[in-house]
């Protein structure tokens, strides 16, 4: 079994693509009226739109109605992230913030308020080399 895409249904699919554009720098790769895909080299992110959920997915999701799910992209510095994209995103669910398990992390929403987590684990010392810090 293999994992391929993470689909999300978007109340006005052209700003959500365009906002996840912004903030993957990733452009579309491929798409339509009813349906984009946004290709990285873990994954794909689709968005499609409530239409072609009703007609082809028998109304199965609903757009801008998740609550529990989480859409996570590792990047190399979370806090270089939240400068860069501080007039895209505004307010943080979580500002960076370095968490027990060791990953530096940030959350925040999309415009149809699907949850997004940009997490980089932190680097750790070889094992038997102090910190020098």
């Amino acid at each position: 079994m293999k994992l391929t895409h993470t689909r999300i249904v978007a109340q006005d699919i052209r700003a959500l693509t365009q906002f996840y554009e912004k903030i993957t720098g990733i452009t579309r790769f491929t798409g339509s009226d009813d349906y984009v895909e946004i290709r990285t080299p873990a994954g794909t992110l689709a968005i499609t739109t409530q239409r072609a959920i009703d007609l082809h997915g028998a109304g199965g999701a609903s757009a801008a109605a998740n609550r529990s799910a989480i859409v996570e992209f590792q990047v190399d510095d979370v806090d270089a992230e939240r400068k860069r994209l501080a007039g895209v995103i505004g307010e943080c669910v979580l500002e960076p913030t370095t968490q027990p398990w060791g990953n530096r992390s940030m959350l925040f929403r999309d415009p149809d308020g699907n949850l997004i987590n940009f997490f980089a684990p932190l680097r750790r010392p070889p094992a038997g080399e102090a910190s020098k810090a």
